[in-house]
C-alpha cells in the first residue's frame, strides 16, 4: 500500500467524492455555509488551498473522502463545483472485500445510519449531496464547539458522542428546541456517565472519587482473599 499524501493541484469535482460515512449534522453544515459567506474573495482562495479534502484512491480509481464531509457538503450547497484533494493512499488495485477491510482497519469508514445502526458498505451514499442528516451528530458537533468535550484525534469521535446522546435525548426535542437540547447534552457530557468517551472533560473531583472507589474495592478484594497468618501445614 502506498501512502502518497500529495496534493492534487487540479480541481476535483465535489460530487465525484465518495463519502465514507452515511450521515452528517446539517447544523454543522449550516455553520460552515455562514462562515463561507463571510469570507472575502482572497480569503476564499486561501481557505480552499488550506483545506484540501483527504481521499483514498479506491475501487475503480474513485476518490473516497475520509474527512471534511461537512465542508464538502457546505461548499456544494454554496454552489462550488470542485475542491482540491490530498491523496492519503492508493488502494485502487485491491478487490472490493480487501479494500473495505483496509478501510475499516485504518478507521477510514463509518457505515452507521442516523439511528446508529451499522449498514452494509453498499449502502454508503454515492455523493455528499445524498448524505442524510443525523440530529445527534449536529448536537455532538455543537457540544464540542462550546467546550462540552475536547477535540480528540480518535476517528469519528463526534459520532461516538452522538451515540452516547442518542438514548438520552429525544430526537424531537432536538428539533423542537436545539438550545435546550444542547444545555441538557452539556450536563450529560460533564457527568461520570460519559467518562469513557474521547475528549471527556468532566470535573477532576469525579476522577478522584472514581479512583478512590476503585482502590477501596481492590483493597476489599485483597482482604477477602488473604490467607490466615498462621495455617496448619498437615
Amino acid at each position: 500500500m502506498s501512502s502518497l499524501r500529495d496534493p492534487v493541484l487540479l480541481p476535483t469535482p465535489i460530487l465525484s467524492l465518495r463519502p465514507t460515512q452515511m450521515t452528517l449534522g446539517m447544523n454543522e453544515v449550516h455553520v460552515k455555509r455562514v462562515a463561507w459567506k463571510q469570507k472575502t474573495t482572497d480569503d476564499l482562495a486561501k481557505f480552499l488551498a488550506g483545506h484540501m479534502a483527504p481521499v483514498i484512491t479506491g475501487l475503480k480509481g474513485e476518490p473516497y473522502l475520509i474527512d471534511h464531509h461537512h465542508l464538502a457538503r457546505a461548499l456544494h450547497e454554496e454552489g462550488l463545483k470542485s475542491v482540491f484533494v490530498t491523496v492519503i493512499a492508493d488502494l485502487s488495485r485491491l478487490p472490493a472485500d480487501h479494500f473495505w477491510n483496509m478501510m475499516a482497519f485504518h478507521s477510514w469508514v463509518h457505515p452507521y445510519d442516523s439511528k446508529g445502526r451499522r449498514r452494509p458498505y453498499s449502502e454508503l451514499p454515492k455523493t455528499v449531496k445524498s448524505m442524510e442528516d443525523d440530529p445527534y451528530r449536529s448536537l455532538a458537533g455543537e457540544l464540542r464547539a462550546m467546550g462540552g468535550f475536547a477535540k480528540d484525534s480518535s476517528p469519528f469521535s463526534e459520532f461516538l458522542w452522538a451515540d452516547f446522546l442518542r438514548p438520552r435525548i429525544k430526537a424531537k426535542a432536538i428539533k423542537a428546541d436545539f438550545e435546550a437540547a444542547l444545555t441538557k447534552a452539556l450536563a450529560l457530557a460533564k457527568s461520570g456517565e460519559a467518562d469513557y468517551l474521547p475528549g471527556w472533560s468532566g470535573p477532576h473531583t469525579y476522577l478522584q472519587r472514581a479512583s478512590g472507589k476503585a482502590k477501596a474495592q481492590k483493597g476489599k478484594g485483597k482482604t477477602a482473599g488473604a490467607a490466615p497468618s498462621s495455617q496448619a501445614t498437615g
